[in-house]
């Protein structure tokens, strides 16, 4: 068989571009690091890299999200927390102001409320660092709680700033102050306070619940006094709902110390009430909810003087006292509700970050085995092709050299 000059010449050069060819992929794949320089090359397994992938940078936009989560979440339980020791620290003053003291001791004491109730006012504006308030809802840009004529009022909104931290969870990553701050628990004890024109020395004890099941628990009652309190008037009460129903309650004679019963409640009241004077007895949600406002009306009371006023006044302060430290303790048990609930959010957010972080080890181990290269076999074969096309090249340049003529 004859094989012509020309067909020698383009099979050589085929041979050597396709050995060329083949070596410089190589040399590609090697310089890429990934056995997948196109498409064209997989590309079952370059559309499956391209999902992974695709994966793995949600999975860490995810991580981003947890993260700022945890950090806010966090600055919120450290606020918390502070708050539940100021708290704590009215409650004792509460108590305090309770024993045998002058009016300079309560004074001081009402001082030293105001200090707590400014340094509350301040944790309850507290923000993140880069001037977002935590407790202010979607109003984060300002402070959500702001004196106005010596109150202090929410200036914030109860919207939640929700966010994604996996596939198909949001999470809240701060709570507003409102439901912090001015809010209590379903469960939280019931409020009872005294009349702003009681006259008489009537204190109420703490308001404790005898049967969950009556009728009308639940619901407003007040007790209004009656008579003169001698054999002839006898001091009575009447008890009634509110608003009052429309059958007036049927008075009964009052005996100092001696339990009152109504709507499954039991309450006590020593001294000597008035004629004219009440006593409201409310659920906790419409008693008043304000932590603020509370310490606001403690501070007033403690400031009247009391060093030569009668029974009345040292009576009305007492119940002053006794209902805000009921309302103290409401929002107290309500602070560390939500610092439970915070506290639940950042063990949720460790699961979560647990869980994606082994999605993403995950998936970064399939796109290795879908794209990375294998370096010991690359560089064989690398070798192997490099010597292949040597050999081409030398043999196509021997085979040149015979003609006829170099045996003339």
């Amino acid at each position: 068989m004859r094989v012509s000059t020309q067909s020698f010449y383009q099979q050589s050069q085929s041979a050597m571009n396709s050995l060329q060819t083949n070596l410089l992929r190589t040399q590609q794949q090697i310089g890429a690091m990934t056995k997948i320089l196109a498409p064209s090359d997989d590309p079952l397994g370059a559309t499956r890299a391209l999902a992974v992938s695709q994966s793995i940078a949600l999975g860490a936009q995810y991580s981003a999200s947890r993260g700022q989560a945890k950090q806010t979440l966090s600055l919120e339980d450290n606020a918390l927390s502070s708050v539940t020791t100021i708290l704590q620290n009215i409650k004792g003053l509460l108590v305090k102001a309770g024993g045998t003291l002058t009016d300079a001791d309560r004074g001081a004491i009402a001082t030293e409320l105001k200090s707590n109730m400014d340094q509350l006012q301040g944790l309850a504006n507290t923000d993140d660092g880069n001037g977002q308030f935590l407790f202010a809802g979607f109003k984060s840009g300002s402070a959500p709680f702001v004196n106005q004529g010596g109150n202090v009022v929410y200036a914030g909104d109860q919207g939640q700033r929700m966010m994604q931290v996996d596939v198909s969870r949001q999470m809240a990553g701060t709570d507003d102050g409102r439901s912090i701050f001015q809010s209590v628990q379903g469960g939280a004890g019931y409020v009872t306070t005294s009349g702003a024109t009681n006259t008489g020395s009537g204190v109420f004890s703490a308001t404790s619940v005898v049967d969950l099941a009556h009728a009308d628990y639940g619901k407003d009652f007040s007790i209004t006094f009656s008579g003169t309190g001698t054999a002839a008037d006898p001091l009575m009460y009447a008890l009634d709902t509110v608003p009052a129903q429309a059958i007036p309650p049927t008075p009964a004679v009052f005996t100092a110390g001696s339990p009152i019963s109504f709507g499954g409640l039991q309450l006590n009241i020593s001294g000597t009430p008035a004629a004219g004077d009440s006593f409201k007895v409310s659920t906790a949600k419409n008693a008043g909810t304000d932590v603020f406002a509370t310490i606001s009306d403690v501070i007033n009371a403690l400031k009247k003087p009391m060093d030569n006023a009668g029974p009345g006044a040292q009576a009305n302060v007492l119940n002053a006292l006794s209902t805000a430290n009921r309302k103290i303790t409401n929002a107290h048990d309500n602070v560390l509700t939500v610092r439970t609930s915070v506290g639940s959010r950042l063990q949720e957010l460790d699961a979560l970050e647990t869980t994606g972080a082994g999605r993403t080890l995950y998936d970064k181990s399939y796109l290795s085995d879908l794209q990375d290269l294998d370096y010991p076999a690359a560089i064989a074969e690398f070798y192997q092709r490099q010597t292949a096309l040597q050999a081409s090249q030398q043999t196509f340049v021997s085979i040149q050299k015979i003609a006829l003529f170099n045996y003339l």
